[in-house]
């Protein structure tokens, strides 16, 4: 995913927290608590603590945080309060708050765009349908809101300020501070040691590319798309309920805005998503299956491993070769002879950076 930010002054990069956006992060969190095993105690005890009357509302409403993040959850211009980001959203117009809130009807065109379910007959029959799959009571939140948007728009906002009541402002209280130490820390960084830095330091996901066509920020995702900031500005909201996701905006005729995890020992060891299919593709082969079973064991010579599979030395090459690329064998050499072994410790993380690079 690329991000096109050429002649955007640095003063128009915004590094900021934001508690509606840290609520819909929360949200998420307590809706799909398989992605963030670091959140388990939290989840735990916060779902528990919920009164059923609200736990309802929170699924009734889930399909706009829960495999999706509705945009309007991600604020350009994030505020000091929710109350205030509450009060931003109400000034939106109701085709466009809609539109975003009914994110599962377009996620094949998110990026180009498409028509409001309340103006357009084919987008609002695809809301409808793709909510009924969801369940009936999605199906009949979705039909309200088509029918009454003003009244639904009414009804999500009492349901966030619920949450708040319930048990994100203590949550608030206690993670603000962090954030907003990390969005002073990547301001900084962009102040003095300029935007690569600045998008480096956010996430090892994320990189900065300069050549004659300009200047582009991008995101390690399995996901392509393009974007541009041109005439706007660039938004990046810190959240501590992130991890592993990282979560960009980039429908057209919205300001781009990325939400990133703050700095986690567990980020430090990110793969990419290159990086990624180049491992599972070198043990999937069957040979290359079959030997990583010898060279998880000991370390071995190539002739050794040619002896042990009744293979030719150089089809044996080949194969190292391929698990050498992938980052997964260690060489030594003993005299005359090369041992290669599996490095086991990259191959128990292979798993979960799969699932990283699923999730991010």
């Amino acid at each position: 995913m690329t991000i096109d930010i050429t002649g955007l002054p640095h003063e128009r990069i915004v590094f900021c927290p934001s508690p509606l956006a840290e609520l819909g992060a929360a949200l998420h969190a307590l809706s799909e608590p398989g992605h963030h095993a670091g959140l388990h105690g939290w989840a735990t005890t916060t779902a528990a603590g919920l009164r059923p009357e609200l736990a309802d509302r929170m699924h009734e409403a889930d399909f706009m945080w829960r495999s999706t993040r509705s945009d309007f959850l991600l604020p350009a211009q994030p505020r000091e309060t929710l109350a205030e980001e509450l009060d931003d959203l109400d000034r939106m117009e109701d085709e466009t708050y809609v539109g975003a809130a009914l994110e599962i009807s377009c996620s094949s065109q998110y990026a180009d765009g498409m028509p409001s379910p309340l103006v357009d007959a084919p987008a609002r029959r695809r809301a409808l349908d793709l909510a009924a799959a969801r369940g009936p009571r999605q199906a009949a939140f979705v039909e309200r809101m088509l029918a009454d948007p003003p009244g639904t728009r009414a009804w999500v906002r009492r349901l966030l300020e619920d949450c708040d009541d319930a048990f994100f402002a203590g949550t608030w209280r206690r993670v603000r501070v962090q954030l907003a130490a990390d969005a002073r820390h990547k301001t900084e960084l962009l102040r003095r040691k300029g935007l690569t830095e600045a998008v480096t330091g956010t996430s090892p996901a994320m990189s900065v590319e300069e050549d004659a066509q300009g200047t582009r920020i991008v995101i390690d995702k399995l996901v392509h798309a393009r974007t541009t900031a041109h005439g706007s500005a660039l938004t990046f909201l810190p959240t501590a309920f992130g991890w592993p996701h990282l979560t960009a905006l980039h429908a057209r005729g919205w300001q781009p805005v990325i939400q990133y995890p703050v700095s986690t020992r567990e980020l430090a060891g990110t793969a990419s998503v290159d990086t990624v299919r180049l491992r599972l593709e070198a043990v999937a082969h069957p040979m290359r299956m079959r030997m990583c079973r010898n060279l998880a064991r000991a370390s071995y010579t190539t002739s050794e491993l040619a002896d042990a599979y009744g293979i030719t030395a150089p089809e044996v090459s080949r194969h190292l070769a391929v698990l050498k690329k992938a980052g997964l064998l260690t060489t030594q050499r003993r005299g005359r002879y090369v041992m290669h072994q599996l490095d086991v410790t990259v191959v128990a993380r292979l798993g979960s950076d799969f699932l990283e690079a699923l999730l991010r």
